[in-house]
C-alpha cells in the first residue's frame, strides 16, 4: 500500500470518543444508544489491534471553559436557537465541569495520549495536536471518532492540507446527523482528502508499507 510518504509512521487520532457523545446518561449531543455501543466496540477492537502493533493512540477531547467560547461561533449560536436541530444543545456541550469531558473508559489505556485543547471541529485549530504529531515524527493519521460529517471531516481535510496521509477508519466513525450525512462525508474524504478503510485493512496496509520500506 502506497500512502505517499517516504516512511510510514502511523498514529491513531481518535476524535471526541467521550461521554458527551457516547454515554446516554450524560451526553449532550448523543448518538443513539445502539450506535454508541457500536462505535465504542468498533474503536475498542481497532485500538487493541493498534496497541498490539505499537501504533500510538492520541485522543482528541473537546473541552470548553465557558458558554461564551462556544457561542462565539455564529452558526453554532443559531443551532442553539433551533429546537429541531440535532445540535440544539451545543451551548451545553462539553463544558469543563461537565461529565461529558471524559474519554469513554473502555477506550482509554495507560500509554494513550490526550489532547484536550480542542475547541472547534478542526482538531488542529487552537490545539497542540500538530506539535504532538510533528515532534514525534508521525505522518500517517488513522482517524476515528464522532461526528463523521463535522469533526472527522474537518480534521481529515486539515490533515490533508498539512501534507499528512489521512486514513478514516470506516467502522470507527459515525454521526448524530444520520446515515446520509455519514455516507456523504466518507465519500468526500475518499474523493479528495484521504483513504477510507476498515481497521483491519488500515493496520495491514501500514504494516505492509513498513515492510516495503
Amino acid at each position: 500500500m502506497n500512502f505517499g510518504v517516504d516512511t510510514v509512521k502511523p498514529v491513531v487520532v481518535a476524535i471526541d470518543l467521550h461521554r458527551g457523545h457516547l454515554d446516554p446518561a450524560v451526553a449532550t449531543m448523543p448518538l443513539t444508544p445502539e450506535k454508541s455501543r457500536e462505535v465504542i466496540e468498533a474503536n475498542r477492537r481497532f485500538f487493541d489491534r493498534c496497541r498490539a502493533a505499537d501504533i500510538p493512540i492520541v485522543h482528541l477531547l473537546t473541552y470548553y471553559r465557558s458558554v461564551d467560547e462556544i457561542r462565539s461561533n455564529p452558526f453554532w449560536r443559531t443551532r442553539a436557537e433551533d429546537p429541531s436541530a440535532t445540535r440544539k444543545h451545543v451551548l451545553k456541550h462539553n463544558l469543563w465541569d461537565g461529565a461529558g469531558v471524559q474519554v469513554m473508559p473502555e477506550l482509554l489505556e495507560d500509554g494513550d495520549w490526550i489532547v484536550n485543547t480542542k475547541r472547534r471541529y478542526d482538531c488542529f485549530m487552537g490545539s497542540d495536536l500538530e506539535f504532538t504529531l510533528r515532534k514525534n515524527g508521525f505522518n500517517t493519521l488513522l482517524i476515528t471518532g464522532v461526528n463523521t460529517n463535522s469533526c472527522v471531516l474537518a480534521t481529515t481535510v486539515a490533515a490533508c492540507v498539512r501534507d499528512y496521509a489521512a486514513v478514516v477508519i470506516e467502522e470507527c466513525v459515525d454521526t448524530i446527523d444520520g446515515p446520509t450525512a455519514h455516507a456523504a462525508a466518507l465519500e468526500c474524504v475518499r474523493t479528495a482528502f484521504g483513504w477510507v478503510m476498515s481497521g483491519e485493512q488500515a493496520v495491514e496496509a501500514v504494516a505492509s508499507a513498513s515492510r516495503v520500506a
